[in-house]
């Protein structure tokens, strides 16, 4: 027992100091557009990941792979309610179970950069993977039959021949917001560590022990103001058949005082 939690102590400091490379995604700025979700389609469609698959797109039962999906859901009670946008692809784990599961050695994490990838050459398809991981990250081609997830477009990101600002998944630089950011989490001066230290960044689920190397910024918390007046729907407001709209109050309201 001893010279396990040693091993993992060691491997711990070991880990702690090599390169890790991550998204940190800003909860508070995403809107919900797709546009991460259809340019990491388009990359890795053309790219060294393969096609990936679009199965009946348009019948009552589509099927298709996705690196990259935003989950999008209400929170509170009306009149104070929130939609939530949640971007979520594989995490890069630290510690991913995805690993050591593998019958066949096919997932794997790059000791360079901490970019977790599966070998297709290798897998089998036997979905040992998608059992192990906690966060529903991994997706199964179903016309290649091989486990398929987010590479951080490893293919681009390490490309010499592009500029170095361009050196980012495509999904960063697609972003209209700037809701993503990409770095090394292990580096306390690049951008990703710096915003994850100014805005309290946190990861999905720690407590599974996967440790994460994707964080999220979380959404800030604001006041929001509803008038009785904005509750109320007045009768005609379009003022069909050329009839004014009956108000619910006579006295003077918020635009009469607007300056």
């Amino acid at each position: 027992a001893i010279s396990r939690a040693l091993a993992g102590l060691v491997r711990g400091a070991w880990r702690s100091q090599m390169t890790q490379l991550a998204l940190v995604i800003d909860l508070n700025v995403c809107v919900g557009c797709h546009a991460c979700v259809t340019s990491c389609k388009q990359w890795n469609t053309s790219g060294t990941a393969g096609a990936l698959v679009d199965l009946n797109p348009y019948g009552a039962d589509p099927n298709g792979t996705f690196f990259n999906r935003v989950q999008t859901f209400e929170v509170g009670e009306f009149p104070n309610t929130q939609t939530v946008h949640f971007p979520k692809s594989c995490l890069h784990c630290e510690d991913p179970p995805c690993v050591p599961v593998c019958p066949t050695g096919a997932s794997y994490k790059r000791a360079e950069d901490g970019i977790v990838l599966v070998d297709y050459d290798k897998c089998i398809g036997c979905k040992y993977c998608t059992w192990a991981c906690p966060y529903g990250a991994r997706e199964f081609d179903e016309q290649r039959k091989v486990m398929t997830k987010c590479t951080l477009c490893v293919d681009r990101v390490t490309d010499k021949a592009l500029p170095e600002r361009e050196r980012k998944p495509a999904c960063v630089l697609a972003c209209p917001a700037n809701a993503r950011l990409f770095g090394d989490v292990h580096d306390p001066d690049s951008v990703v560590s710096k915003a994850i230290a100014d805005r309290a960044g946190y990861q999905l689920m720690p407590e599974w022990g996967t440790r994460p190397a994707n964080h999220y910024l979380p959404r800030r918390k604001t006041e929001f103001r509803m008038h009785p007046e904005d509750l109320e729907r007045v009768d005609n407001p379009l003022k069909i058949d050329v009839k004014p709209p009956e108000t619910g109050h006579r006295g003077p309201g918020r635009e009469d005082f607007a300056t």
